[in-house]
């Protein structure tokens, strides 16, 4: 295979003006690495930020972007053992957090991700450390199973790993994107009660993923529709995916004792509140930047479990990653997807 060529998308600056679909040689695995045929892959908005501002990330020019692939392993390096000939795999988001703690100090923070600090995955083939990957579920399609290491695993570790969410529990999600529709399939899988707050236009389909409350954000204030639905209680757990001052709504709507997951930016990476809501009601505030290899897994398992199946808004053809940014740009219903 080493004569043959593939091609990959590769930034040669900061910007969208900047994105070559360039023709390369299929690498090689050395030691301990895979081969990987990419089926498809899936975009997040951070994907978005990366090609258009750099997000202050160490770029190394020409760069390919993107994060989230499934694959299938046809080329093994020497004394890789974790996989076969043949296996269909998902990338791990966070390649070096195999479990438990997140690598990094007090000072330095670790975000050593793919298509942010790693090269990425909008190739047709890549090649990584065995140890970046993890099998794909039985019970979904390639460009499924590609939603899962970043958005999937987001909302996972939130309400499941760090969350313990089970029966009685109310969780409000804000948004109908890619985290926040896992979060509905996720809460519910654990049997919360779900609200979500969006756009009218996608709130009927909000419930048919398993929202059992809505909020139409444009005629009702957050708080006060969730004070409305809960009777005064509050909810249990939110997932913060605006960011900025809208912490200050999420902090108004949670209930004592509950906890907020800060994971969005779509507003500004500066976050604000009021600090009496935070204080009085005993509220823990968590940082969720995805989650560890072991959780993936776990995540797979339940997957193939309970049958969940990704919600995706449009497949693209990986030529036409310009048009799937521009989707991005307008808002999915769930998850832009790539086929390669």
């Amino acid at each position: 295979m080493g004569d043959h060529k593939m091609k990959s998308w590769q930034l040669d600056g900061i910007g969208r003006a900047q994105l070559v679909w360039r023709e390369a040689t299929i690498p090689q695995p050395k030691s301990g690495e895979v081969l990987v045929k990419v089926s498809a892959v899936s975009l997040n908005y951070r994907d978005k930020m990366v090609i258009e501002t750099g997000r202050g990330l160490p770029i190394q020019f020409p760069f390919t972007p993107g994060s989230d692939l499934a694959g299938t392993v046809v080329g093994l390096g020497k004394d890789a053992t974790r996989f076969g000939i043949g296996d269909r795999v998902i990338a791990a988001f966070t390649p070096d957090w195999v479990d438990g703690a997140r690598p990094g100090d007090a000072q330095t923070p670790a975000y050593r991700t793919l298509g942010g600090f790693y090269p990425g995955v909008l190739a047709q083939y890549v090649v990584f450390s065995e140890d970046w990957f993890v099998h794909a579920p039985e019970s979904l399609r390639d460009v499924e199973a590609c939603t899962l290491p970043c958005s999937g695993l987001t909302a996972w570790f939130a309400l499941v790993e760090r969350g313990e969410i089970r029966p009685g529990k109310t969780v409000l999600i804000e948004g109908t994107g890619g985290v926040a529709l896992f979060g509905v399939q996720i809460a519910k899988m654990c049997g919360a009660e779900v609200i979500v707050s969006g756009t009218a236009d996608k709130l009927e389909r909000a419930r048919m993923v398993g929202a059992d409350h809505v909020i139409n954000r444009q005629v009702e204030d957050l708080a006060e529709g969730v004070h409305r639905i809960t009777q005064n209680r509050g909810a249990d757990h939110i997932l913060e995916l605006v960011g900025g001052a809208h912490l200050g709504k999420a902090a108004a709507a949670v209930a004592v004792g509950g906890t907020i997951s800060l994971i969005g930016a779509l507003e500004g990476f500066e976050i604000s509140s009021p600090i009496m809501p935070l204080l009085f009601k005993d509220v823990k505030i968590q940082g969720i930047g995805t989650g560890h290899r072991r959780a993936l897994e776990r995540l797979v398992r339940a997957i193939d479990q309970h049958k969940i199946k990704p919600i995706i808004d449009t497949c693209y053809s990986i030529t036409d990653l310009p048009l799937a940014l521009d989707h991005l740009d307008r808002g999915p219903f769930g998850k832009i997807v790539m086929e390669v």
